[in-house]
Order: C-alpha cells, then structure tokens, then sequence
C-alpha cells in the first residue's frame, strides 16, 4: 500500500472515532453557560435552517452534499445551508461558539455530547424526529445518544472492533482462531497464539495494535478499554472510577496487555498486517477494504480476546443532533428523517464503510448481512451494553456518557501507556481513578440539570 492510501487509511480512522479529538478544549467548559435552557424552539416547521457537519474523507463530503441537495429539491418548505468544517477544528468551532449561535442542526462526535448537553448546546431531539426514525436506530446508536431517558442525537453509521487475521500465517503455525462470538479467544489462547506465531516468524513480531495512533490518545480509549470492561472492570460507575477501574481483575489483564509487547510490530509504515509482516492486527472495521484487498480469501475476522466477562467491544461514532439555540425543531426534525433515511444511510456506509447505524440499512448492507464478511461486526453491535450494564452477556460498550469524558479518557490513555512501557498496571490505574474522581468531584459530577 502506497504512502498516499495510508494516509488516507488513517484520516478514514480519524474520521470514524475522532482518533485526533480536541476532547482537551472541552474540559475548560463549565456548566450551564450556554443560552436558553436547552431545548429547541418548534418553530413553523418551514423556512430555512442552517446545518453544520465536519469535513472528512471527500467520498463522505459529497455523500452530505448529495443528500442536502435531494432534500431541498424533494419539497419547497425547508431549505438547508449546509458549512462543512474541517475536522480538526469542527469540535473547537463548537466549544467556542455561543448556543444562540449554533446551527439547527449539527453533527457532533459521540465522546463529545454530553459535554454539549451539559453547556446547553445541544437540545432533546424527541418530539422533533419521527417515532419511525427512533425505532428504526440501532440499540447501539441510540445508547450513544441518551442521557436520562432523553435523546440529543442519532447517528448514520457506527464502529467496531475486532482482530483481523491472516489465514494463511494461523494454519502454517498450527493456530486455531475462533468463528464468531460464541467462541472468542480468551487471553490465554490469545498469548498462546501469539507465541505460536512467533515460533514461526523471522523477528517475532506477529501483532499489530496500531501503535503508531498512540495509547495515550482516543485511540487508547477506545481500542483498549474493551481489555477492562472484558475483565469485568468499567471506567466510570455510578459517577466513580474508583472500585471501577482500578480493581484486581483490570490490573491483571493490563498486566497480561503489558506481555503482549514484545509481540507487537511498531507498524511505522502502516502496512504490518497488509504486508503479511504479521498474522494478527488488533484494529477496526475502517481497515476492511485495504486488508481484504491485500490478503483476499486469506483474511478472518475475529472478536477481541475475552478476560472474563465475556467479548467487548467499543462503538459509537459521529451522530446527528438539534442545536438548543434553534427556532425551528420541526424543520430541524424533518431534515433528520430525511438524512436517516435508507438511501442516505447506504450511501454514507458505502463512502466510508461504516456499519450502518439504521436496522434496515444494516440489514441490507452486503458487507454486514448475514453470511457477509463483518457479519462480527454487525453481531457485535446487534447486542449493545450502553455504558454502565456491562454484563457478560452483551458486546458493544458505549464509551461513559458523561461531561467529564474527556478527563476519563485522558487519565486513562495515560495510564495505558504507562503500562503498556513497563509500568505498574495497579499504580497507573490506581493514580488515573483517584484523578478522574477528584476531577468529578471538583465538577459536582458533572450532573446535568
């Protein structure tokens, strides 16, 4: 793969899970420092609204554009502006803009709502989108979306995680790889699969964990939080990480993440799995199209190793909400129907290969049906866990729908990177707990009112 398509793999990533998110410029915001209370004016339903989006890979750019132009063109009462923002700043745009001045409707990143929820940027889209619209979401996307049984936003495409393998470099070193969910590698099998493979490679290095985006990043967050919540840990529970993140069976597992190390291959060049350098590359569904084109029948998809409490996943995505200054929720409403509806939804997943966040279009989807190739990741996100019932019996976890998110995950990502360098998993998380609680704390657990 050329050094051009990596780049354009990474933005893809940067695309779907805001691996470069400013979460940072959000944590200076207090409270309740937005205008009005909260909630979107109806408005006459007609008229014309003003629609914020990021700007992403051109293939999603032009997906948007399409589907504002057929809408405008589809009737003659509501007109949409549409200002595309580069992705970068899309989140600090928001942050700095007064919620008089927020469009009517805008698309935000999943980490970052409640935080607009809380400075009243972001209003209940309840009321405004149809019941058919909501029924037709997918449990995941809409646990993204909630907070106290109230939902400011809904998304066209979702995420997910899993490890890919290369079939041809398993059977050579005698390794056998799960078929699903129902019998996913514990991390046991998983170390012992890794020191098979390495038996039969030239330097050892057999697994790529896309070290190259960081661990104390987003990615850190989303790509390995799933390690604590598999070993029965959370990072947040009913308002605490303490008791939650830092328990005996999450430092276990880190310390077992830990071992893993010699293992992993730095990918610098972005092309470890793509190249056959190694068998196992511990990644999300973006990667699809430049994997399947490189290994073809040799490539297996496969659930992350489980720690107990059965296989987890992250999930979430970009979503689409009501700005809380807007005069015209019913047109703002009307346009979110229309943008969710299964010919907008397909073609966003097909600019960007997103599992769709829709039912229908899930179930239609070739890559995601049934019997399809990432059929794991539509398995995975078919039995959602919201962000704090993390039983043993569901998959995809919702990164915490809190204000506070972004310390969460900047303690966190400090904490696995301090132990996947050799760190002590038991102090690394025992200092990130006592900082995100003392953060909340200082914050009135970012209750919002």
């Amino acid at each position: 793969m050329s050094t051009a398509a990596s780049r354009k793999l990474r933005h893809a990533a940067r695309t779907s899970l805001a691996l470069a998110l400013p979460l940072a410029a959000l944590a200076a915001c207090g409270g309740g420092s937005g205008g009005g209370d909260g909630s979107a004016d109806a408005g006459s339903g007609t008229g014309t609204i003003k629609v914020w989006a990021h700007q992403g890979q051109k293939s999603e750019d032009a997906a948007l554009q399409n589907a504002v132009k057929s809408f405008n063109s589809s009737q003659g009462k509501i007109k949409v502006e549409l200002k595309l923002i580069p992705g970068n700043d899309y989140t600090k745009t928001i942050t700095a803009t007064d919620a008089s001045q927020l469009p009517d409707v805008m698309e935000f990143d999943g980490p970052t709502m409640a935080n607009f929820v809380y400075n009243k940027k972001l209003a209940p889209i309840d009321g405004y989108v149809s019941a058919k619209t909501m029924a037709n979401a997918t449990d995941a996307i809409k646990a993204q979306g909630e907070i106290d049984g109230k939902h400011y936003g809904l998304g066209m495409y979702d995420s997910g995680l899993g490890v890919y393998g290369n079939k041809k470099l398993l059977d050579a070193a005698g390794v056998k790889y799960p078929t699903g969910l129902a019998d996913d590698w514990t991390a046991a099998e998983f170390t012992a699969a890794l020191k098979a493979l390495k038996a039969k490679d030239s330097d050892g290095k057999v697994l790529d964990i896309q070290e190259g985006n960081g661990l104390a990043t987003e990615w850190g967050t989303y790509g390995f939080a799933p390690i604590v919540w598999s070993a029965g840990g959370s990072l947040l529970k009913d308002g605490k990480a303490e008791g939650a993140l830092d328990t005996p069976a999450v430092a276990s597992a880190l310390k077992t993440f830990q071992s893993w190390k010699t293992y992993v291959d730095p990918n610098t060049d972005g092309n470890a799995f793509a190249k056959s350098r190694v068998a196992l590359s511990w990644v999300g569904h973006w990667m699809y199209p430049a994997y399947s084109q490189a290994l073809g029948e040799d490539l297996v998809v496969l659930p992350l190793p489980g720690f107990g409490n059965g296989p987890k996943t992250g999930q979430g995505s970009w979503a689409w909400g009501i700005g809380a200054g807007s005069t015209n929720g019913k047109a703002a409403g009307a346009f979110l129907d229309y943008l969710l509806n299964d010919t907008n939804v397909a073609a966003m997943t097909t600019a960007n290969g997103a599992p769709p966040a829709t039912k229908t279009a899930l179930a239609k989807n070739t890559l995601y049906k049934e019997g399809g190739p990432l059929q794991l990741f539509a398995d995975q996100l078919a039995k959602p866990c919201g962000d704090s019932d993390i039983s043993a019996s569901c998959v995809a976890v919702t990164r915490p729908v809190t204000a506070g998110y972004p310390t969460i995950t900047a303690q966190f990502g400090q904490a696995l990177n301090s132990v996947y360098g050799g760190g002590d998993p038991e102090d690394a998380l025992s200092k990130a707990a006592r900082a995100i609680d003392q953060d909340f704390s200082d914050n009135a657990g970012y209750k919002i009112p």
